[in-house]
């Protein structure tokens, strides 16, 4: 499992936390499991730290590198779909259009 976490614009917040989330195999997303997510930063750091919105995500976009993009994800999260940027460092493509 791995997940990635990206602010998006809200309009009492400023911003908020929406993050990005993959399962490992044999793991279903549920709502029991997102409670329980967005419970953990809440009981660790405070009511603040918790995700306003968790993204069941089949895989991240990385460079070839192994590094996130997490510029594409503030950009899907934000539905910005048709202002992406430059994708070609992506090392699978696909996984932007999965998003």
């Amino acid at each position: 499992a791995e997940a990635a976490v990206v602010g998006v614009e809200h309009p009492v917040k400023g911003q908020a936390i929406y993050a990005y989330v993959t399962l490992m195999e044999g793991v279903e997303p549920s709502e029991e499991l997102r409670k329980e997510l967005r419970g953990m930063p809440r009981a660790q750091i405070g009511p603040f730290a918790g995700p306003d919105t968790i993204h069941w995500a089949p895989g991240l976009p990385k460079t070839r590198s192994g590094k996130i993009m997490r510029r594409v994800l503030r950009k899907i999260a934000s539905n910005e779909l048709d202002q992406l940027g430059d994708t070609s460092t992506l090392a699978d493509p696909s996984v932007v259009d999965a998003l």
